[in-house]
C-alpha cells in the first residue's frame, strides 16, 4: 500500500529492502517508543524511502534509532534547544531541519507530523498525517 502510494506520487523515489518485525521491534525497544501503525507499515513495505537528490523523505531504521538517540543524549544541545524526547524524528528536509511525531506522556497519541527548525528550535505543525506529509512534501506544500 504504502509503495504504491508514493510510486503515484513521484517517480523520484527509492525504496529499502522492507524492514522485518524483529528489526522494527528493537528499534522500539531501542527509543522506548512504540511507532504508529502507519510508519510501521511503512517501514514493513520500505526500510526507508529516498526522494530527489537522496533526500530523506523516510529515514531507514538504523537512522531513526542513531539520529533520535544522539539528540537525545547531545549534552551540548540541552543548554541550546527544548528537549528531544518529545519528538520521534523521521525525516528531514536536506536543510538541517527534522520531521518527527509528537510524543505525549510517552506515547506517540497523534498522528500529526511536526517540524524542528535547526535554526531557532521551533516546532511547527505541517501535517495530519504520514500519508498527508508525503503528499505535501511532494507537492511543494511544506517549505521549510
Amino acid at each position: 500500500m504504502w509503495k504504491q502510494f508514493i510510486e503515484a506520487l513521484t517517480p523520484d523515489r527509492e525504496f529499502g529492502p522492507p524492514a522485518q518485525w524483529a528489526e522494527v521491534t528493537l528499534a522500539e525497544e531501542k527509543l522506548g517508543i512504540k511507532f504508529p501503525d502507519d510508519l510501521r507499515n511503512l517501514l514493513f513495505e520500505t526500510n526507508g524511502v529516498h526522494g530527489q537528490y537522496r533526500l530523506g523523505l523516510i529515514w531507514p531504521l538504523e537512522r531513526i534509532v542513531a539520529d533520535n538517540t544522539s539528540f537525545r543524549a547531545n549534552e551540548h544541545s540541552k543548554d541550546l534547544h527544548m528537549p528531544f524526547d518529545s519528538l520521534l524524528f523521521f525525516a528531514d528536509a536536506g536543510n538541517g531541519d527534522q520531521f518527527a511525531f509528537p510524543i505525549q506522556n510517552g506515547a506517540i497519541n497523534r498522528l500529526d507530523v511536526f517540524a524542528w527548525n535547526h535554526e531557532d528550535d521551533s516546532r511547527s505543525w505541517v501535517a495530519s498525517s504520514l500519508a498527508k506529509y508525503l503528499e505535501w512534501t511532494h507537492n511543494g506544500i511544506i517549505k521549510l
